[in-house]
């Protein structure tokens, strides 16, 4: 089987940040945030050139060691073949360590941007594809499924698969990020989580989890008791005490907020008449953003685009 032939054009992927468990919805709720990472992929004759702007200029690898360039290298295999060589061009908004799905927006970028530059790559990996993909390289589905498709999204393994729906969010909701300046890795605060949790908890948090489907989608006054959650925000406190404060404080006031993935963002969904007012709350130490909700997921732009 001849392997694949290759666009002569350049391709940009644009993908969202995203905020995952949202509360009680661990490993299995995803929110999209309208916070972008823009990557433009070219094939050339040889070799591989990187560049990048924005977060993680600095510290970021410019060789096959990149996150989002052994992504494109796993997609281009399952794809048929990899190409000569690569030109990829970086410019990086969503925080690293935070808790925003920057991992998931790089091994989402480049898995699509790999496909999009395959010719007849949709027909070789298809979204389903896509997600299995990525699910596999990041090791869990809530991030990517929201990543990839937008919105509010449900992500769950069947069968060894991953599989996700999404759901359209309340327009009503506006997201408010307070992120510090500190990151937390996620082996980090994984490793704080206990094996296992009392029954009466983790029974509170299926029926929270429930609720919040509703409460997200269709009764967002119902937000504050539907993102209650007893399964990993206070065991990862050691880790990232002020953020659980400002959690706890936030939540006091009526506001509905949770740790955004594994943190130490903190994230409020407030609506549009109150959402500049919350951002206000949390003081010095944190980069306060009102965002608005994607509802693209990743998606193949015009090179002549404004990145936004």
């Amino acid at each position: 089987m001849a392997g694949p032939a290759f666009r002569a054009a350049a391709v940009r992927v644009r993908v969202p940040a995203s905020s995952a468990n949202l509360g009680p919805g661990f490993d299995s709720l995803g929110l999209a945030l309208g916070l972008y990472d823009d990557v433009v992929v070219r094939v050339a004759d040889s070799g591989l050139g990187i560049d990048i702007a924005g977060e993680g200029a600095d510290t970021l690898p410019r060789d096959e060691n990149h996150l989002l360039v052994r992504s494109m290298r796993t997609a281009f295999d399952l794809l048929g073949g990899q190409p000569r060589g690569l030109e990829v061009v970086c410019a990086n908004r969503i925080p690293h360590g935070r808790g925003l799905g920057s991992s998931s927006a790089a091994i989402c970028a480049g898995i699509v941007a790999a496909r999009a530059v395959t010719i007849g790559g949709e027909a070789r990996l298809d979204d389903a594809a896509l997600l299995e993909l990525a699910t596999e390289i990041e090791g869990h589905p809530d991030n990517v499924a929201a990543c990839l498709l937008g919105g509010f999204t449900l992500a769950w393994t069947e069968g060894g698969s991953a599989r996700a729906i999404r759901m359209e969010p309340a327009r009503s909701i506006v997201p408010v990020v307070f992120v510090p300046s500190k990151p937390v890795l996620t082996e980090t605060a994984r490793g704080l989580l206990p094996r296992t949790v009392p029954h009466v908890d983790a029974a509170a948090n299926a029926g929270r989890a429930a609720l919040l489907v509703e409460a997200l989608t269709r009764r967002p006054e119902l937000l504050l008791p539907a993102t209650e959650d007893r399964l990993h925000q206070e065991y990862r406190s050691p880790a990232m005490p002020e953020s659980v404060a400002l959690v706890n404080r936030l939540r006091a006031d009526g506001i509905p907020a949770v740790i955004s993935g594994a943190g130490p963002t903190v994230l409020a969904l407030a609506d549009n008449d109150a959402a500049d007012k919350v951002a206000q709350l949390a003081g010095d130490g944190w980069a306060a953003n009102r965002l608005a909700l994607d509802s693209a997921g990743a998606s193949v732009l015009p090179l002549a685009a404004q990145s936004g």
